[in-house]
């Protein structure tokens, strides 16, 4: 889960940054702030999933960054000292908050609580994403959902050059050169590709035909794509690449 810290003491926030890499390694801490400003800015840039924020922030609350997100993708949990107000309030709205000095029982439920929720979310997320899959015309774009460690990716197939195997991992290369790596193995998206016209050129390798420059005879057959990136054509493959490619070596 990726998490921004925001309280107006510098020494709060080393504490629970301290306190969450110590007691809760599967929190990432990408970012703090002591104020609404830069946090509005951090969590828009960042996009967590999880946000600690201070109720009382010198002439401002934590209240006051919340409204003035649009969008709040992410679950949050209040960090404060004892204020009637606040604490009345997130009891109210049934969120999740921890006392000054924090708990460390507090902190592990609360965050445990935050996980499961995300997961929820992101569940129903994949939900929704299925559902405008389904209702899309055979000849719209099409997108496919990368489930990585912190998040999920969509992508849109046009723009994978192309995927590769590592071991049980499968690497997806991006036109604008981003690498997605994916706990699942290449056979999960052959399938799936190969019917977008993918060609499988070898056990370890899938590209995307559009990203094809040129066939080098070198080394048994190598396709040399856009990029740079040569990718091998097993022996077992290469007429059926070649037949797929309409390539004609003469």
């Amino acid at each position: 889960m990726k998490a921004i810290l925001v309280d107006d003491e510098l020494s709060n926030l080393e504490n629970l940054q301290t306190l969450l890499h110590k007691h809760c390694p599967e929190v990432e801490v990408v970012g703090c702030s002591e104020n609404i400003a830069h946090a509005t800015n951090l969590i828009r840039t960042q996009k967590p999933d999880l946000l600690f924020l201070d109720i009382q922030m010198g002439r401002y609350s934590g209240f006051n960054l919340l409204s003035a997100l649009p969008e709040k993708s992410f679950e949050v949990i209040f960090v404060t000292a004892y204020d009637q107000y606040g604490i009345q309030a997130v009891k109210f709205a049934a969120l999740d908050y921890l006392l000054k000095p924090i708990d460390i029982d507090e902190l592990l439920l609360a965050v445990n609580k935050a996980a499961e929720k995300i997961k929820i979310k992101r569940k129903t997320a994949q939900l929704d994403f299925l559902l405008q899959h389904l209702n899309k015309p055979v000849s719209a774009p099409v997108r496919i959902a990368l489930q990585q460690q912190q998040e999920i990716r969509y992508v849109w197939v046009k723009d994978i050059v192309r995927c590769e195997a590592e071991s049980s991992y499968t690497f997806f290369i991006l036109s604008n050169n981003d690498k997605i790596l994916v706990s699942k193995p290449l056979k999960e998206y052959a399938e799936l590709l190969i019917a977008h016209q993918f060609i499988r050129t070898h056990q370890s390798h899938l590209i995307n035909p559009a990203y094809v420059k040129s066939w080098l005879k070198e080394d048994g057959g190598l396709l040399l794509l856009n990029n740079g990136d040569h990718i091998p054509i097993s022996k077992q493959n290469r007429e059926r690449v070649k037949e797929s490619l309409k390539y004609n070596l003469g």
